[in-house]
């Protein structure tokens, strides 16, 4: 009510009056009608108070003052809650007027019942945000106390809708941030305050005047937590609710928190700035705000509440740089009031994340605040804390110095404060912490590059200081500094990397080596272009003596090393390479005193790390490095050591190989500068030496060997020499040693004549008077050496040989060589083959190495030093100007040159065997190598070239290799004109269009393929030369055979060839150039394939050519795009299965990422690749399709999805893949291919959008036939077999029907009809149309009638235009379908195409339907199958026709078949509301159809509808008595005549009519009821046992319907007779003189039924009647208690003579009856006692049913009770009193018991 309404035409005088009248209403108004009262008076009262009148203000205060008293102590009375905020909501309502109406509204609310509370807090919190906050506190208080009491537990759904139902964002966020309070609030503490958390402003509006005790604090949190899930908001809204619940004291409200922060907040954005910003205030609070007023000022929340808001910090980017609230979260964590050890270690962890992910500006400003912070707080903790939560702080704590120092790295720059911190720390702290220590140090080293000078003096004294101390992570850290702060040059930080190599931890060893010898992968320089500078040799050994100055004390060489040898040996190495570095940037040095000296100086620390407790690897570097010095300095060298040649001889016996070897060398440079006398001395106690050799030990003979060969080969060159006859001895010697000894010491001294004959020609040697060349004398101890095991002797002797031969000049001695060195092309060692080939080069001669160079060097051997075999071409190929340097034009070495080419290009390299082969080409490469520049072999190129080429195709791996390398060298060594013809050829041979290779004559054991490689022989003998291919070819009687194995072998020898080719096409490539670029048309296809060809030698080679030959790939690939793919897709379809395999990698890889532009035209023919490949014979093909089809799926998807292509392109691809998925994939007979073609349809239907629509027809159409054709055929099988294995037939097609609606095609149809459109709407139905006819299988008949079910809701209105198409098949095919789920789909297909038809074709369709009612069983499942579609799917189009459906369906009911009925049944309950209601609403309709089947021809229809008038009978009753005339006529016309199957329904309807028309009957025409009871006793006549039954049924109805006396005369002759008849059928003769014999069992008539009909005919008969029947009444009786009959015969007799008893009884009850009735009844009644009780009790004594025992009994309490009154009952009288007695004893039955009883009490 508003006050307008209140003050219409009312002046204020008249208001007081109402109001005082109202006053005196409520003072006279008692309690129980007061809350009435007030519904009416409160509002009106409030809205006055906008009166200007002061008089009727104080009047309306009056009444509410007393409204106040009265209900202030009684909660029952109500208050108009919804009225009030009514008024409260009018928009003309005064202030004073809302004000009030708040303050009851607050109090009507704790006085409403719980419902209207639920409902009406929401309405309230509607534009709450618009209201005064004074009324906003007293409204959220109210809604939170509803929300307490209503909702703590759960919340209903439909005020979770109210809730939900907000239209303001406002009034949201005040509700969310006043139930963010509730949460925070807390219990006040004794000590008061507010809550943390919360303002006492907002502790207030949450508890009001009084604070909230833990129990309602409860309810309501768990409450508003409820209600919050329920509003379902954004996570970042009401995650600071559930993170405040989470940190609450009460454990249901934690629990339910962290339930719900896990189930509703888990995808929260923790870098929402609202979000952050009230987290932040949580945490801060803002109590140092002053601009804010002090009860507005929010305390900071619990430590709890901290803790967990830490958690979040830690994983927020935009917490990071929230400066400065960030700063201060941080300082509160670590100096707050109140912190605690986890808000420290939870602060730190923050700091940790800041430091990380802060902006560079933000770190900037916050950076030094938070780094004083951080020491300051670990100069609290001591270095043995033990709490875990103080370790835990300072672990971040030195994670955030670390991370600090690489944003910041100024701020620690300038004072070394910190590294001596941490370096302290390392020391100091526990060792868990080391690991975090040592990462923050680590870090901190980068923040000092760019130091100033004093800052770094600073840090190298503290690595010094550091380096070496106990802590394994204090020497790494220095260690690291020391790498990363200083360069290659600078001495401190070299020599603590040198004393770190011998360090005990690996790591560290590894990183000082790392920094001494900065190298890349496999040894090579870091950058090529970029040369490492390392330091003066002369500033590094200054340092490392003023480190260790004993050095220099050249007297002290004893035992004791100055350093350790792990440290001596990096030390010498790195000097070493000072050394080296320095000399090849100024050559001249060696003439430099300065630099002599330095020399000088590292001489003598060479010699110190010779002392005897050095390590053997310290000698070996130490004398091979003093070697590698005397390269450079021989002379020097040469004179320091000739006065020192006792102190090398004593390492001659050196336990290591290598030391000896080079101290021999250095012996024999130093004998250069002793005088030839001397030399010669030297000589002769060497060869004293050895002649004493037979109590040395190996490593004195090797050494003393060694040293005569090095020390005698340079005295041979010296001029003057040495006296031939010490040549002589000492060749003599060392032949003896050869000869004499093991084939090490043997191969030793073959070696020394080797280095000999490097100076000089060996003399011959004086042997039994001829003089013999040493070769001679050694040809049989070589040969047998040659043919041994030992492979470094082998290499040692062959490569002798070619030394000795060097100088040699006789024809037969280097024949002699020849011979030795060609027995070796068989061998299959690698070194040794590479041994001979050095030594062929020497034979050869211009080999690329002087004496000098093998002699006074640490020199090995020709292919060690170059190591071709994996360095480029450029750094292992020979210095030209070496070889042109070595002039050999003697004539002696043309004739060795003849045989050499001989032997390998007419023997070796075109072999039959491929070892011979390998031999050759390892020779023909070492010379080509080590000889090229020869012009013999300049000669040669073409033949070489050739040769390599050919031997590109050999299987042998090495031989490939080295062909390919040797292709390399040629290009290199020949001229523009072969470089040309070179690339033409490997192009050519790349490309399979190379010429045919050159013949080779095969013999029996050639190999044609690897052992294994095409298994084994039928006997399990090997496959693989030539011999044994023609043996099995033989014995498999197919001669052919051996041609398919050839060229098998060709095709492996072309993939070889490839292979090899490759190889040096990739070495060749990088000096090609642009003479490659006119080849890469052809080129680039067969590249790309062959890089993904199986065997990956192959990937290797041609990724070695792609990366050499192609300085852009992807561009390169992008201009021969559409060469690429046509090869591919030819190659797919190769023979060759590694072709196929590799072109579908490469298809896969290629196509990858490509736009429709690349990719559109070449689309189709990848598809059919793929499919193809998919179906390959060979597995890894299959896979390799498998992969591509994969990867065509991803960009068939991209380039159909309109969201990521051009609509038209998206077009055109669905045009171009979308046919061959559905002809070609999906109906393929592949398994994988239509799995993997349905997954892509399906795929495409969900992201090709319009882009489909062109396509729904075909698409459509082929799935709902996959739907049937793909699916599992053992499904098909089980079905067919099914009944056999009790398995019902409807489940399986129910099952069979939910798998396909799950299958991919289903939701692919769901897809089509989301995208369908009216102009696609036609042909999609014209050929779903046609799929209704011709669709097989079941799934896809009932597929297609769903899909017709989806559709038309889908388009509406539109389908109209089709409705006939579709339903001319689909009502057919309802017909047509035997399933009964297939026929129930197209039924319901019909129905949502009847709900848009026209009016006359619906009428048609549905009059068709109806007509099936009539026809077969299969026709009439149809009916009603499709009329239950009608009723549910077309409801408002059948509204119409239920006058002709309901009859039909209500007559189906009665059908015979179960299954039919049951249907039609089903149907009648879904279709009826109210089965009365219905069938008096349509029973014209029903009468007229049950008539025309009464009359039908048809028993079936007969018989139905003699049913339906039953069922009509049960239902109406008299209703249809109007109705009843021509039902009888046709009953009665029906029965007369034969007898047939269910005519007995024609007895039952005609029973129940008569029982509920009975009154119109006998009104209309009384004689109809006697002519009823002629027919229905004419029946019970009939021999047809079903039929005679329901006669006597009927006949019982008949009579007790119309109730006639005279019935009893009419029928009871009958019935005895029949009864009589029985019984004599039963005991075999005759007792009744009116029974006739029948003629057999079937046309007894069933006796308990007679005697029901008598029964019923006494009931209605006079007693003058049945006095009259006497005599046969007695017989029926007597009868009926004959022994033959069954229990139930004995039951119906025991009712009827119950029923004889009840009128008797009433007969002598009345005192009107005649004197002589009364007689008959007396004499009847004797006769009944006297006759019937025995027998009575002997059917009690004989039949043991307790229900006969219970009938019997109180049949003779009745009897006894007749007879009482007719006279005293004595037990004299009967002869069964014992047998009585002993009955009721005996009796379990207690009612029968006690009937028992009462009948003995009558006895007198």
């Amino acid at each position: 009510m508003s006050m307008a309404a209140a003050e219409t035409g009312r002046s204020d005088a008249d208001t007081e009056d109402l109001l005082d009248r109202m006053l005196t209403r409520l003072a006279l108004c008692d309690d129980p009608n007061l809350e009435a009262l007030l519904s009416r008076l409160l509002p009106l009262a409030i809205s006055t108070l906008s009166s200007q009148s002061t008089a009727v203000r104080n009047k309306v205060l009056e009444i509410l003052s007393h409204v106040n008293k009265r209900v202030k102590h009684q909660p029952e009375i109500g208050l108009p809650l919804q009225d009030l905020w009514k008024l409260y909501l009018d928009s003309n309502a005064a202030s004073m007027v809302r004000n009030f109406c708040v303050v009851y509204i607050e109090m009507a609310f704790d006085r409403v019942d719980v419902k209207v509370k639920e409902s009406m807090t929401p309405l309230l919190l509607e534009n709450i945000s618009k209201l005064p906050p004074q009324h906003q506190d007293i409204i959220l208080r109210s809604a939170a106390k509803v929300i307490g009491e209503c909702h703590a537990s759960e919340i209903d759904e439909q005020v979770a809708t109210k809730y939900r139902s907000f239209s303001v964002s406002q009034d949201m966020e005040l509700f969310v941030d006043f139930c963010l309070d509730v949460l925070l609030y807390q219990q006040p503490s004794q000590s008061g305050g507010c809550p943390p958390g919360l303002s006492v402003a907002k502790s207030n509006r949450v508890a009001g005047k009084h604070p909230l005790n833990g129990d309602v604090l409860l309810t309501r949190k768990l409450g508003v937590l409820n209600v919050i899930e329920a509003i379902d908001l954004a996570p970042e809204h009401v995650y600071p609710l559930y993170l405040a619940a989470t940190a609450d004291c009460q454990e249901p409200v934690i629990k339910r928190g962290e339930q719900l922060l896990k189930k509703k907040a888990v995808g929260a954005n923790l870098d929402d700035l609202n979000l952050l910003k009230k987290l932040f205030t949580l945490f801060n609070g803002s109590i140092a705000v002053e601009s804010i007023a002090p009860e507005s000022r929010v305390s900071p929340g619990s430590v709890v509440l901290k803790t967990k808001i830490m958690t979040i910090f830690c994983r927020s980017i935009a917490a990071a740089n929230s400066f400065p609230a960030t700063l201060q979260c941080i300082f509160t964590c670590i100096y707050g009031s109140g912190t605690t050890s986890r808000l420290k270690q939870m602060g730190m962890e923050f700091t940790v994340w800041v430091f990380k992910h802060a902006s560079i500006d933000q770190l900037k400003i916050m950076g030094p605040v938070i780094l004083n912070g951080i020491l300051k707080l670990l100069d609290g903790y001591s270095f043995s804390e033990s709490d875990a939560a103080a370790r835990e702080t300072k672990n971040f704590c030195f994670q955030a110095i670390g991370l600090l120092a690489q944003r910041l790295p100024h701020l620690f720059r300038d004072k070394v404060d910190m590294a001596v911190r941490l370096f302290d720390a390392l020391k100091m702290e526990s060792q868990s912490l080391r690991l975090v220590i040592q990462e923050a140090t680590n870090s901190l080293a980068a923040a000092y590059k760019g130091a100033s000078t004093t800052v770094l003096v600073e840090l190298e004294t503290l690595l010094q200081n550091n380096c070496q101390a106990e802590q394994d992570e204090v020497r790494f850290c220095a260690m690291r500094w020391a790498t990363s702060l200083f360069d290659l040059q600078h001495y401190p930080s070299r020599f603590i990397c040198m004393l770190g190599v011998a360090d005990s931890r690996l790591d560290i060893r590894e990183l000082a080596l790392e920094s001494l010898f900065p190298v890349k992968d496999e040894g090579h320089a870091i950058s090529q272009d970029l040369e490492i500078k390392y330091p003066r040799v002369e500033g590094m050994l200054d340092y490392i003596c003023k480190q260790q100055p004993k050095l220099l004390d050249s007297s002290d060489m004893g035992h004791n090393l100055l350093f350790p040898s792990g440290t001596y040996v990096a030390m010498i190495k790195f000097l070493l390479k000072c050394f080296e570095s320095e000399l090849k940037l100024d050559s001249s040095l060696g003439r430099s005193s300065e630099f002599l000296s330095t020399v000088e100086k590292l001489c003598t620390l060479l010699e110190h790390g010779m002392a005897y407790e050095g390590s053997v690897e310290l000698h070996a570097t130490a004398s091979k490095t003093i070697v590698t010095v005397g390269s450079f300095l021989p002379q020097m060298m040469a004179l320091r050591y000739a006065h020192r040649i006792s102190w090398l001889r004593q390492f001659l016996s050196h336990i290591d190989l290598d030391t000896r070897e080079s101290v021999a060398r250095l012996l024999g440079i130093a004998s250069s500068a002793l005088p030839i006398g001397t030399s010669s001395d030297l000589i002769q106690e060497l060869l004293s030496s050895i002649s004493k050799s037979n109590n040395m030990r190996f490593e004195v003979q090797h050494g003393t060997l060694s040293a005569l060969g090095y020390v005698t080969a340079d005295c041979a060159s010296r001029i003057p020499t040495i006296e031939e006859s010490r040549l002589q001895d000492v060749l003599r010697c060392l032949t003896k040693v050869a000869n004499s000894e093991s084939p090490v010491l043997a191969s030793i001294a073959v070696q020394a004549l080797g280095h000999i004959g490097l100076r000089v020609p060996l003399p011959p040697i004086p042997d039994n008077n001829r003089s013999a060349h040493v070769l001679e004398l050694l040809h049989d101890k070589l040969s047998k050496l040659l043919s041994g095991d030992d492979t470094k002797a082998i290499q040692k002797v062959i490569i002798s040989l070619g030394h000795m031969c060097m100088k040699e000049t006789s024809p037969s001695t280097l024949n002699l060589a020849l011979e030795l060195m060609f027995k070796l092309c068989r061998c299959k060692v690698e070194d040794v083959l590479f041994a001979a080939g050095e030594a062929l080069s020497f034979l050869w001669g211009g080999v690329p190495v002087t004496a000098d160079v093998i002699l006074k060097t640490n020199y090995s051997s020709l292919s060690t030093s170059s190591n071709f075999l994996l360095a480029d071409i450029s750094s292992s190929f020979p210095d030209h100007d070496t070889c042109s340097r070595i002039e050999d034009n003697e004539d002696y070495h043309v004739a060795v040159r003849d045989a050499i080419t001989k032997q390998l290009f007419n023997v070796l390299l075109y072999s039959s065997r491929k070892e011979e082969r390998c031999a050759g080409t390892v020779w023909l490469l070492s010379l080509t190598m080590y000889c090229g520049h020869h012009p013999v072999i300049q000669q040669m190129l073409p033949q070489i070239q050739e040769a390599f080429s050919y031997l590109l195709g050999e299987q042998h791996e090495l031989t490939q290799d080295l062909a390919s390398q040797g292709m390399s060298v040629v290009y290199d060594l020949g001229d523009a004109s072969m470089k040309k013809n070179l690339v033409a050829a490997l192009v050519s041979t790349l490309t399979g269009s190379g010429k045919r290779k050159r013949a080779i004559k095969l013999e029996g054991d050639t190999e044609i393929f690897h052992e294994g490689t095409i298994g084994e022989s039928p006997t399990g003998g090997k496959l693989s030369t030539y011999k044994e291919l023609c043996s099995l070819a033989t014995e498999m009687g197919q001669p052919d055979l051996v041609y398919k194995f050839m060229d098998l072998a060709n095709h492996q020898a072309s993939l070889n060839s490839k292979r090899g080719a490759a190889f040096g096409f990739s070495k060749i490539a990088k000096q090609a150039g642009d003479a490659l670029q006119p080849h890469l048309r052809l080129l680039v296809p067969r590249l790309i394939r062959y890089q993904y060809d199986p065997d990956k030698n192959v990937q290797d080679a041609m990724a070695h050519i792609w990366k050499s030959l192609v300085a852009e790939p992807k561009v390169t690939i992008d201009q021969h795009l559409d060469l690429i793919f046509d090869d591919l897709i030819s190659q797919s379809g190769s023979r060759l299965w590694r072709s196929r395999e590799a072109s579908c990698h490469a298809l896969a890889d290629i196509i990858q990422g490509r736009p429709y532009s690349q990719v559109g035209k070449h689309l189709k023919e990848i598809w059919t690749v793929a499919f193809r490949t998919m179906d390959d014979i060979k597995e890894t093909v299959r896979n390799a399709g498998d992969k591509l089809c994969r990867v065509a799926t991803t960009l068939t998807l991209r380039l159909c999805d309109i969201s990521l292509t051009e609509i038209s392109n998206a077009s055109k691809a669905m045009e171009t893949v979308l046919p061959l998925l559905l002809t070609e994939g999906m109906l393929s007979k592949v398994d994988s291919v239509r799995k993997a073609s349905i997954g892509v349809v399906m795929k495409l239907a969900k992201g090709a959008g319009v882009a489909l629509r062109p396509h729904l027809p075909d698409l459509v159409c082929c799935m709902l036939e996959s739907l049937s054709s793909l699916e599992d055929q053992g499904l098909n099988y089980v079905e067919l077999h099914a009944a056999n294995v009790g398995i019902q037939t409807e489940k399986l097609e129910s099952l069979r029907i939910s798998i396909a609606r799950s299958s991919p095609m289903w939701e692919t149809l769901d897809l089509c009809i989301n995208v369908l459109n009216a102009e696609s709407l036609d042909l999609l139905v014209r050929r779903v149309a046609h799929l209704v006819r011709s669709g097989v299988g079941l799934n896809t008949r009932v597929g297609v009638a769903n899909f017709i079910s989806l559709l038309v809701p889908k388009v509406g209105a539109e389908i109209k235009p089709f409705t006939g198409m579709l339903l001319r098949p689909l009502f057919p095919a309802v017909q047509a379908e035997r399933s009964v789920a297939a026929k129930r789909a197209f039924a319901n297909a019909c129905a949502a195409v009847l709900k848009h038809s026209g009016s006359s074709e619906a009428q048609k369709l549905i009059e068709d339907t109806v007509a099936l009612h009539v026809g077969d069983k299969n026709a009439q499942i149809s009916c009603a199958v499709l009329l239950k579609s009608f009723l549910s799917g077309a409801s408002d189009v059948m509204s119409g026709y239920h006058a002709t459906v309901v009859p039909i369906i209500f007559i189906s009911r009665f059908e015979d078949d179960k299954q039919i009925s049951g249907i039609y049944e089903e149907l009648w309950e879904d279709t009826t509301s109210g089965e009365r209601v219905t069938l008096q609403l349509y029973l014209e309709e029903i009468l007229s159809l049950v008539s025309e089947g009464l009359v039908s021809s048809s028993w079936s229809s007969k018989r139905k509808s003699a049913q339906a008038i039953v069922k009509l009978t049960e239902v109406l009753g008299e209703l249809l008595s109007s109705h009843q005339r021509i039902l009888l006529e046709s009953l009665m016309k029906e029965l007369p005549g034969r007898i047939w199957e269910g005519k007995d329904a024609l007895l039952d309807a005609l029973g129940a009519l008569c029982t509920s028309c009975h009154n119109a009957i006998s009104s209309e025409n009384p004689a109809t009821a006697n002519d009823i009871l002629l027919i229905v006793s004419s029946a019970c006549t009939k021999k047809s046992k079903k039929y005679r039954e329901a006669a006597f049924s009927s006949l019982d109805q008949v009579i007790k319907a119309f109730g006639y006396p005279e019935f009893f005369n009419v029928i009871f002759p009958i019935l005895s007779g029949m009864c009589s008849s029985g019984a004599a059928n039963k005991s075999g003769s005759s007792i009744s003189l009116h029974a006739e014999p029948a003629d057999d069992e079937e046309s007894n008539a069933p006796v308990e039924k007679v005697l029901s009909c008598i029964m019923s005919a006494v009931h209605v008969a006079k007693v003058d009647d049945v006095l009259q029947h006497r005599e046969n009444l007695m017989q029926v009786l007597l009868v009926s208690f004959a022994p033959g009959f069954q229990w139930i015969v004995k039951m119906a007799a025991y009712s009827l003579v119950k029923e004889l008893c009840s009128r008797f009884d009433s007969v002598l009850n009345e005192n009107s009856g005649h004197p002589s009735q009364h007689d008959s009844v007396n004499s009847l009644i004797k006769e009944l006692f006297v006759s019937l009780s025995p027998k009575v009790v002997e059917s009690i004594a004989t039949v043991k049913i307790g229900q006969v025992h219970i009938a019997a009994s109180e049949c003779l309490v009745e009897i006894g009770k007749l007879a009482c009154r007719v006279s005293a009952l004595q037990w004299a009288d009967v002869g069964y009193k014992e047998e009585l007695l002993h009955l009721y004893e005996v009796e379990k039955n207690q009612e029968a018991k006690s009937h028992l009883k009462k009948f003995m009490a009558m006895f007198q």
